[in-house]
């Protein structure tokens, strides 16, 4: 189990282990998985009733996959946690809260005063998403 280092739900945390995407459709009491480089999250679509806890593994800060997958589950109407874990740095949080991450368990602990900033650093957003509402800056400057 990963440490949570930054958690923005209500709801109790979750604490199940995380099984692969491969093995988690054979497991029929899995109630977690972890998302790795190269996992379609697609797979998970008919099962997202059956999760709680999606981990999305970025082993190199450098890998942006995980975004994409987090926002694939999201945008499918996917609730429950959404934990990036792995070599998380300061500059990737804002983003990843974007993309629909609500919990944050880096490799390395991260400076919490600058991950707060981090946190709320844009005023302005550039891209729509399904997660906080925020109207795309393209949006405001072109109203419909």
């Amino acid at each position: 189990m990963v440490e949570v280092q930054f958690r923005f739900r209500d709801d109790e945390a979750v604490n199940d282990p995380a099984v692969t995407v491969d093995s988690f459709a054979e497991q029929s009491n899995a109630t977690a998985v972890r998302i790795e480089p190269g996992d379609d999250a697609r797979t998970l679509l008919p099962q997202l009733d059956r999760l709680s806890l999606v981990e999305v593994n970025f082993p190199a800060w450098t890998d942006g996959r995980g975004y994409s997958s987090a926002r694939i589950l999201r945008e499918a109407g996917y609730k429950g946690e959404m934990r990036a874990v792995g070599d998380l740095v300061i500059d990737m949080l804002g983003h990843l809260q974007r993309c629909g991450f609500d919990a944050f368990a880096p490799d390395k602990a991260l400076n919490p005063t600058d991950a707060q900033n981090a946190f709320g650093r844009w005023d302005n957003v550039y891209q729509a998403t399904v997660v906080d509402g925020r109207q795309a800056i393209w949006a405001k400057r072109h109203p419909a």
